[in-house]
């Protein structure tokens, strides 16, 4: 196969498959979570044909292989014997790692899996917004209510795919912590807190405990929360019914205990979690939301470098989650264009062809929210086109958060934000100032370097270029 050998020599590099505790993969990387990481070379995975580069972050070994990893990943899994085996736990009681590292290990863990299709989702409801807001289609018709339900649907069950995703991550039974997640959004539940919130409902009990309902589809905290204990229970349960019974046994404990426990008590202390934490954020930015454009803009690719932008995540889902919006991801959009913009102002000054033809690539990559080829292979080698390019997102994101624009779907960062950022009520200026940052960070990164970013030798031979980035 294709990536037969350069998967063989991954393996090998971090350490053989023995040392491979759990293997999963994000829009450009291959995120290894190793037993012994001094087993590991990275020096020797950074000198193979196909990585970009590694990175050992957040409790990871990261191999950033680019547009390409997903095919890496698939014939790694076939190497590997039996790759069902790759998931297990991670656990908050490993003292290996700090607590951070493992934060963001399990942030990745849990949401990397359908990260394509939740962006995906984002973007097709961002593309409803503007046929609403150009007249092409009515929010009564039938194509628009299959679309968004389309769009929708995934955040709606947020439950259900975290329940099952985080059951892999915390090492037990997906399908018992996905039955976890369904129960929050069951038709039942649904409806028991549409009738609580109307004046004189009646209050309803469990065991004589009275309940509080709360609307779960599209939360996120509570299922991670639920799963996390439910997978706790599950492994001190399975140490004691006889095995013929304990597929069985062990589920039903789970259910019968755990469901009843989201909805006492961890239900609604993670919402109410969720909720200080969505003020808290909220509070910060409307203090200065255009110095926190120009610190996000300036460090975000720094945090992409190390991973520790993952810790963002759960942030922004939260935010759309509790106030239906989201003013942190447009923000980041001006430092994902401005290191495609650097890309550009190095593929419009160079006369090396190969990097030439590296520098378009990531221009195009880079467009879509994949900036890792333009920062690995393009701006960061050669050091002041990664500098303009967090100077450029800077400025930028500063304008972004002048006119505090907001997002109303989740996505990947990249051109098609700009549908997701269309408020409900039609475009208006907060739309304009996120062009606007956007289009200054994509001017100001691709001028600077086209002037400043490129030593003079760069214009040379293709042998001057490559011992340019060596050093």
């Amino acid at each position: 196969m294709k990536y037969q050998r350069l998967a063989r020599e991954i393996i090998a590099g971090v350490g053989g498959q023995e040392n491979i505790v759990s293997l999963i993969h994000c829009a450009t990387r291959l995120r290894f979570k190793l037993r012994d990481s001094t087993l590991s070379d990275a020096g020797k995975i950074k000198a193979l044909s196909g990585v970009m580069t590694v990175v050992e972050s957040g409790g990871q070994f990261q191999v950033v292989i680019g547009n390409e990893v997903g095919d890496v990943y698939q014939t790694i899994q076939q190497v590997l014997t039996p790759p069902d085996k790759m998931e297990v736990t991670t656990d908050f009681t490993d003292k290996k790692d700090s607590l951070f590292n493992h934060f963001i290990d399990i942030v990745s863990g849990i949401f990397t899996p359908f990260l394509g299709v939740m962006a995906a989702a984002g973007i097709l409801k961002g593309l409803l917004a503007v046929a609403i807001t150009l007249k092409w289609m009515s929010p009564e018709s039938g194509t628009y209510h299959v679309w968004y339900a389309a769009s929708d649907s995934l955040f709606y069950f947020f439950p259900l795919l975290l329940g099952y995703t985080a059951g892999k991550k915390f090492g037990g039974n997906p399908f018992i912590t996905m039955g976890i997640g369904g129960a929050l959004v069951h038709p039942l539940i649904i409806s028991s807190f549409d009738v609580s919130m109307v004046g004189g409902g009646t209050t309803e009990y469990f065991m004589g405990i009275p309940l509080s309902f709360l609307n779960y589809s599209s939360s996120v905290i509570p299922i991670i929360f639920a799963s996390w204990i439910s997978c706790k229970v599950e492994k001190k349960l399975d140490a004691y019914p006889p095995a013929i019974i304990k597929t069985f046994v062990t589920p039903l404990v789970c259910l019968m205990l755990i469901v009843p426990i989201v909805f006492l008590v961890i239900g609604p202390t993670a919402t109410w979690l969720s909720q200080l934490l969505a003020h808290g954020y909220q509070s910060v930015y409307e203090f200065a939301p255009a110095l926190a454009g120009a610190i996000m803009g300036a460090v975000w690719q720094i945090c992409v470098i190390f991973g520790l932008h993952w810790g963002f995540i759960p942030l922004i889902i939260n935010n759309l989650t509790v106030m239906g919006h989201d003013t942190l991801t447009p923000l980041l959009l001006p430092a994902v264009i401005g290191q495609t913009g650097a890309a550009f102002g190095v593929f419009l000054r160079t006369r090396d062809a190969k990097l030439k033809m590296l520098a378009g690539s990531a221009v195009t990559s880079g467009m879509f929210g994949i900036t890792e080829p333009a920062v690995y292979g393009v701006t960061l080698p050669y050091r002041r086109p990664f500098i303009f390019g967090c100077i450029a997102g800077a400025i930028g994101s500063t304008v972004i958060g002048y006119y505090q624009s907001a997002v109303y779907s989740m996505g990947l960062i990249n051109i098609f934000t700009f549908t997701q950022i269309i408020p409900p009520t039609g475009i208006n200026n907060t739309v304009w100032g996120a062009v606007i940052g956007t289009v200054l960070a994509f001017v100001i990164s691709t001028l600077l370097t086209w002037l400043f970013g490129l030593p003079a030798s760069s214009k040379l031979s293709a042998k001057e270029n490559k011992d340019e980035k060596c050093h």
